[in-house]
């Protein structure tokens, strides 16, 4: 095939003005340049992300203080009046700090408690939020206790049970060991140390963070300890108390009460919604 001059004039203008590359036998097209990410586009995604977690963040704590009945306006402070009124005030004594937490027993089933602090014993309170009444109490007293121990929970090897997170445990008995009965009766009572973690409200207002603080409460309880030994001493025992950091061990191998009882919050008093007949 020939080309005319004027077809080869044309080609050559069309090479020079850079509509066409050279290719070059056996080799591969040139790439195109990289195109530098836009460090705004970036920065906007993540305020974006951080917007949406905040988002989800929030419409998670209405919907706990919507559940919780705890989170009335007003319930835990009619709880502390009435706790006051009705059991420490028969012992003379003046409520030092009072507390919203969650006890976990000895088959890491979960149970919502009021805690009082007074200048000689501890109160742990059963409080239906519901019908606003106390159902139990246990009292402790604070010269008694002789271990406090902090860290992260930790099983037996072989078990299938779980917990994550950190809890505190104090016990106010060690010339007691329990017994294998009582360890291995879920309804047992006749423990010598209880356990406490933060309730599931503590980050939904500046109020429960205040009063679910489980550091706070830890320093409350080791002064108030503290000054129970000094005051008032238990004759024939070694007083004082041990301040410790070690994991705390729930000796459970399945799980499965505490899975469906601590999974449906049973131990709370919660809105469950309508049940019809």
């Amino acid at each position: 095939m020939r080309l005319s001059v004027q077809e080869i004039c044309d080609m050559a203008q069309v090479v020079q003005s850079g509509e066409f590359r050279p290719v070059q036998l056996g080799g591969q097209e040139p790439s195109a340049p990289e195109v530098e990410k836009d460090p705004d586009n970036k920065q906007a995604q993540e305020l974006k992300d951080q917007s949406q977690k905040t988002e989800s963040d929030i419409s998670n704590q209405k919907f706990l203080l919507r559940k919780f009945f705890v989170a009335r306006p007003g319930a835990f402070d009619q709880a502390v009046n009435d706790l006051s009124n009705q059991v420490v005030a028969k012992d003379n004594e003046h409520v030092l700090s009072s507390w919203l937490l969650a006890e976990v027993d000895h088959w890491n089933n979960e149970k919502e408690r009021v805690v009082l602090i007074t200048e000689k014993n501890l109160f742990i309170c059963k409080y239906d939020f519901i019908m606003l009444c106390c159902q139990q109490i246990q009292k402790i007293p604070l010269n008694f206790i002789d271990r406090i121990c902090t860290g992260p929970f930790t099983f037996p090897p072989k078990s299938l049970d779980k917990r994550e997170g950190e809890g505190l445990r104090m016990y106010w008995d060690k010339l007691r060991e329990p017994s294998f009965v009582s360890r291995w009766n879920p309804l047992s009572g006749d423990l010598p140390y209880t356990t406490f973690i933060e309730h599931p409200l503590k980050n939904c207002t500046e109020q429960f963070t205040i009063i679910c603080q489980m550091s706070s409460f830890h320093d409350n309880l080791v002064k108030a300890v503290q000054s129970a030994h000094d005051q008032t001493p238990v004759p024939g025992r070694a007083n004082g108390v041990l301040i410790l950091s070690q994991p705390l061990l729930i000796e459970t191998y399945v799980g499965f009460m505490s899975f469906v009882g601590n999974r449906n919050k049973l131990g709370y008093s919660l809105a469950r919604g309508s049940i019809g007949f």
